[in-house]
């Protein structure tokens, strides 16, 4: 396995490593041995399970799997269609940069400004510089508001968050100031509640 890895360009070894959930950072010997890894792993896994295996009509259909990374929203056709919509005009949007943002890198590193400048290109609109925000530009207004997967984001900073969200429309974001510790405590509570945490951290 190992020798079908090393004929593989680090672009299709990322991809291997992504579909794995596994980080896709470092050398391509780093990858390969991280690949080889895991897959000796799931074959020992299953061996074991093979092992194990007893059907003796104990076990519950019904048992609940918990979080599902890739859990997808419920969403009427209307909402789809919004979704596409935006996604398409997406892809025609300029993208809105500060005045002078090639020139010092903190300005490339902030977000939109409008151009106040008596004599400023951008605001009399020169050709070559970048595109100004405008109301044309705006998206579906169906579709504001939603994440990409068509969830309506909750900011949650502890576990009472949760209690009242639905895990069918809504997901959760977790506040960039909670620390590890209720982190870790809102994960388990969104497991339980089948609530998708679109910021999970994989470390924890």
């Amino acid at each position: 396995m190992a020798e079908d890895y090393d004929k593989m360009t680090v672009a299709e070894l990322k991809e291997l490593l992504k579909a794995a959930d596994l980080p896709v950072s470092g050398k391509k010997s780093d990858l390969i041995a991280r690949l080889a890894e895991a897959s000796g792993s799931e074959e020992a896994a299953s061996n074991e399970s093979d092992e194990d295996w007893d059907d003796d009509g104990d076990w519950d259909d019904d048992v609940a799997e918990g979080h599902v990374a890739k859990q997808k929203p419920v969403l009427d056709d209307d909402t789809k269609a919004a979704l596409s919509l935006r996604a398409e005009q997406k892809k025609k949007t300029p993208s809105f940069r500060r005045t002078e943002w090639f020139r010092y890198k903190r300005l490339s590193r902030s977000g939109w400004r409008a151009p106040h400048g008596m004599d400023s290109k951008q605001r009399r609109n020169y050709r070559y510089r970048s595109a100004l925000v405008r109301v044309g530009h705006g998206k579906v207004a169906a579709a504001r508001g939603l994440h990409p997967s068509g969830f309506r984001e909750i900011m949650v900073q502890n576990t009472l968050d949760l209690e009242t969200m639905d895990p069918e429309t809504e997901a959760a974001r977790v506040g960039r100031s909670v620390g590890g510790r209720k982190r870790e405590q809102i994960y388990s509570r969104a497991d339980e509640l089948g609530i998708r945490v679109l910021n999970r951290r994989r470390d924890i």
